[in-house]
């Protein structure tokens, strides 16, 4: 299926005609932004206990491909906003409750650990600085790793490591500022917070892991790391998509071109075809993974999960490709960046980066 079939033709005209103005502020339009509320997209994976959609992962993943498609910044901040706002499975349920029903809910944060968090009574005080936090602007929390200390000493985990463990915050204790400074996905707003000797409630504190799960639901047993690597591949998926549809057109305004020969007009008319049916193919093959690891991940036998890595990798591999072997034949105006065919492309050149999925 094309992305574009999980989305209303309404819903994609108001996000891509806030698009010139979201890049040039560098974060998400307030129509954007309504639009986003209205749906409660950024509830994706929120508990229904907590007024959360808690959708299955095969219909969330397509639906973040479609995201990405109608434009890279506003699908990736869904990505990864309602990918923090997952750990409402895992939090404090009095918290959660308190905290989640919120009908502007977004998390943001990043995996890094980058901070500190000191025991402190029956909470702690967190230090830390934070970069390319997501969506930050708009969010309601923002959630960080931190490493435990003990006084001066590092607490240790079960294996002699620093153990980690990541908090969340209000956005009021939180102070942000300009770090995101790349080609693409300008209007992600993802810039980086400080925390500053803010103490904490120990119940700000989670642990991702099925058996701390406090929602009993196979979505809160899924694993994290599978459930990452399926929702960046879809961003990028979405995003060639997006770049492959932009090609029609562009490659049809060079077929005027005389100086083309009628051999160039074929190769470039079939190029376009192989590598439509080539992502299509890999898009339907990481599709399949997904779905079946999602009804088999908890089985003794084949859990389905080493595929979803697999194919993960394979479709942000085939998605850069895509776009790289066509950008060449678009002319002078993919390379200008005022145009949409330029800023899908350098949307996916910043987050083809991801260090998720770069081998």
């Amino acid at each position: 299926m094309h992305p574009s079939q999980n989305l209303k033709p309404e819903w994609v005209n108001i996000i891509r005609e806030a698009v010139p103005e979201a890049e040039k502020a560098g974060k998400l339009q307030a129509q954007q932004l309504e639009l986003l509320y209205q749906q409660g997209w950024f509830k994706f994976l929120v508990p229904k206990a907590y007024s959360g959609l808690q959708l299955d992962m095969p219909q969330m993943v397509r639906l973040e491909e479609s995201l990405a498609w109608a434009n890279g910044s506003l699908g990736w901040v869904v990505t990864l906003c309602a990918g923090a706002a997952w750990f409402g499975g895992f939090l404090d349920a009095e918290l959660a409750t308190e905290i989640m029903t919120n009908p502007q809910l977004c998390f943001a944060g990043s995996g890094a650990s980058t901070g500190t968090a000191t025991i402190s009574g029956d909470g702690y005080i967190i230090n830390g600085t934070w970069k390319y936090a997501s969506g930050a602007h708009h969010a309601t929390h923002l959630t960080a790793n931190c490493i435990i200390k003990n006084g001066d000493e590092t607490v240790l985990n079960d294996k002699g490591e620093p153990l980690i463990l990541p908090f969340v915050f209000d956005r009021k204790d939180v102070t942000l500022f300009r770090a995101w400074k790349y080609v693409g996905m300008m209007a992600t707003g993802s810039d980086a917070y400080e925390v500053k000797d803010l103490y904490v409630d120990k119940t700000r504190c989670f642990q991702i892991d099925p058996e701390y799960a406090v929602i009993d639901a196979p979505l809160y047993r899924y694993p994290f790391l599978q459930l990452a690597e399926a929702t960046l591949a879809a961003n990028l998926s979405g995003l060639a998509v997006h770049f492959l549809d932009l090609c029609g057109p562009a490659f049809s305004e060079r077929m005027n071109n005389p100086r083309l020969t009628e051999p160039q007009k074929e190769y470039i008319k079939q190029l376009l075809a192989d590598q439509t049916v080539l992502l299509n193919e890999t898009r339907a093959a990481f599709y399949e993974a997904v779905d079946y690891s999602w009804h088999n991940f908890e089985s003794a036998g084949d859990s389905g999960l080493e595929q979803v890595s697999l194919m993960s990798r394979k479709l942000a591999k085939a998605s850069r490709e895509s776009v790289d072997k066509l950008y060449t034949y678009c002319g002078l105006s993919a390379a200008n960046p005022d145009t949409e065919i330029n800023q899908v492309w350098r949307d996916m050149h910043t987050a083809g980066q991801h260090s998720l999925l770069t081998f």
